[in-house]
């Protein structure tokens, strides 16, 4: 991810592209949970693709830099999850590869920005 990329995007930019990526997983989920065979994990990418949205707002809003370092730590492992179950619905082919992919993408560009945010939050170190 070039660095421009990720110092172009405010705290408010991101909030709002992370409600998005909340919002068009939802909407994605919804003909999932109808399925039996699909359920636990429509189930499981909604509630990891909400928590990277909820977390990054509470990171926002975090009393202390240990704090907004742990709340980001914590919405890139969701952001990361949300990539494994879209690749685990796309290698089942439980959706169609068009519908998949944007979403797939979303989530490892929000990794990407996620993981360089919280190396710059550390004073670039990689623990």
């Amino acid at each position: 991810m070039p660095r421009a990329y990720v110092r172009g995007m405010t705290p408010e930019l991101l909030r709002k592209r992370m409600t998005a990526f909340a919002v068009a997983s939802v909407n994605f989920c919804k003909p999932l949970w109808v399925r039996p065979e699909t359920r636990y994990i429509a189930d499981q990418l909604c509630r990891s693709s909400t928590s990277v949205a909820s977390n990054y707002r509470i990171a926002c809003r975090a009393r202390s830099k240990r704090e907004f370092i742990s709340k980001l730590g914590i919405a890139l492992e969701e952001a990361d999850e949300s990539v494994g179950w879209f690749e685990v619905i796309e290698g089942a082919a439980f959706a169609q590869p068009a519908d998949i992919r944007p979403l797939i993408q979303e989530a490892r560009e929000l990794v990407a920005i996620l993981a360089a945010s919280r190396i710059t939050a550390q004073g670039g170190a990689r623990n």
